[in-house]
């Protein structure tokens, strides 16, 4: 059906800005063609392993948690009915449960008035930064790659990034003191810098502890807040885990997001966010929580996080022991099983042969659930609709993490979904795409040049 022009048809240049951002459209495209090419291996989605869901588990969940509310809170059935099925406290219900699993995994105590529980993590994001940025003269820092998610958030939010470069180790820490001072000097206020420290989405850089606290240094000198987002922490691929950011927090530095998409799963949306930072006003005579300005935020957003939501949450936590290492520990071996297929396929596929140089290349993540290929031709959109139509395997664009200004011969696997075989078929396609594509270039480059070889572009 055709629109046809009147009085109440709108121009995109009507709306605001965010709504035909490319940051917030381009997971449209990865969506699509998975629905166009259900055969194709797809390394694109970021989604948790889906092996072990059960939803008989849903309803054994929610009884866990009503039996909670009555035998140890000792609330009578009406307060127990009235939970389930109304309006929620806008700070979430469930906050104690979540200090526990905090103190058990993390041994990191936190009041459970500064955690308000988000409507997935993607609200919290939304919150705190709607909350820092007070007008255009405030900025956040980010890595680049950036998770598309909080790229989305701050253009939704309206707050501007900053761009930090990020290596193997995570954010460089010398380029974050740059920019905040060459921020400064143009008049801006730096009030935050995010981070991923372990496993990062999309690079799967992760940062070393001595970073960790020369991170938190610099904050402090610089007088800029820590956003912590770490989903992806219980999913290392070997090793002792180093401590969260919050947990070496000593001076309410650090605003942690946390999720229970990749820990319980991601139907729940369920999220929180650690805002302890206190808050000073003329006109109250104590400061007040940050914790409690979001809440007041999110009743204007969401009112309260799904009190269904947080009841099965809250059971899925109780009957681990509050515990999400503990909870994880069968998705955690499927991640270090599919990370090591993955490298293990791309050595066997592109490794070095004899007299030839590599034009392919991947970082080597030590958990997660992505890895970063380097390849020797463009791999944007157009190229992934080619590969998904031609050879049957789908990746996402590194250019995407970018916002546009780069890794446009990247692409990132995501294997968290899959079987080893399924990688190693993906692998071998992804394989036969390179060959046709080197073949191409060979076909089109000039005589006098076809002997030259094309090197792979870093990390």
């Amino acid at each position: 059906m055709s629109m046809h022009p009147g009085p109440n048809r709108l121009s995109i240049t009507d709306l605001h800005e965010s709504v035909d951002d490319p940051a917030l459209t381009s997971m449209t495209l990865l969506n699509e063609l998975a629905g166009r090419y259900p055969d194709a291996v797809s390394f694109s989605a970021g989604r948790p392993f889906e092996g072990f869901y059960d939803v008989e588990n849903l309803s054994r969940h929610l009884t866990t948690f009503r039996n909670y509310l009555q035998d140890e809170i000792g609330l009578p059935a009406d307060q127990v009915r009235r939970t389930f099925f109304q309006y929620g406290r806008t700070k979430g219900f469930i906050h104690e449960l979540i200090a526990r699993q905090l103190q058990t995994d993390e041994g990191l105590t936190v009041n459970p008035e500064s955690i308000v529980v988000t409507t997935g993590c993607q609200e919290a994001m939304v919150l705190v930064l709607r909350a820092l940025v007070r007008d255009s003269r405030d900025v956040i820092l980010a890595a680049t790659p950036n998770y598309v998610g909080f790229i989305g958030a701050a253009r939704v939010a309206g707050a501007p990034l900053r761009s930090v470069r990020e290596g193997e180790g995570g954010i460089d820490l010398q380029d974050l003191e740059r920019q905040i001072v060459a921020a400064r000097r143009e008049g801006l206020r730096p009030r935050a810098c995010y981070v991923v420290p372990d496993f990062a989405n999309p690079s799967g850089a992760s940062m070393s502890l001595a970073d960790r606290l020369a991170l938190l240094d610099l904050a402090r000198r610089e007088r800029i807040l820590v956003i912590e987002d770490n989903p992806y922490s219980l999913f290392s691929a070997g090793g002792s885990p180093l401590p969260m950011l919050k947990s070496l927090d000593e001076e309410h530095q650090v605003i942690h997001l946390g999720s229970f998409a990749k820990s319980a799963f991601a139907g729940a949306r369920v999220g929180y966010v650690i805002a302890d930072q206190p808050v000073t006003s003329s006109s109250a005579a104590d400061p007040v929580l940050l914790a409690d300005h979001l809440a007041r935020l999110k009743s204007m957003v969401t009112l309260n996080t799904s009190t269904v939501a947080q009841a099965v949450i809250g059971g899925y936590l109780l009957e681990n022991g509050c515990s999400l290492k503990r909870a994880t520990a069968r998705e955690a071996a499927v991640y270090r099983r599919n990370l090591a297929a993955v490298l293990d396929g791309l050595a066997s596929v592109f490794g070095p042969r004899a007299g030839a140089v590599p034009d392919v290349s991947w970082n080597t993540p030590r958990g997660g659930m992505f890895v970063v290929v380097t390849l020797p031709f463009p791999a944007d959109d157009d190229m992934l609709e080619y590969s998904a139509s031609k050879f049957g395997v789908l990746w996402t664009p590194m250019h995407h993490f970018y916002g546009g200004s780069g890794g446009f011969h990247q692409a990132r696997l995501s294997f968290s979904v899959l079987t080893p075989e399924q990688i190693a078929s993906g692998v071998e396609r992804l394989g036969r795409l390179v060959q046709d594509q080197r073949g191409k270039q060979v076909a089109e480059a000039p005589a006098a040049g076809r002997s030259q070889v094309l090197q792979p572009q870093p990390l």
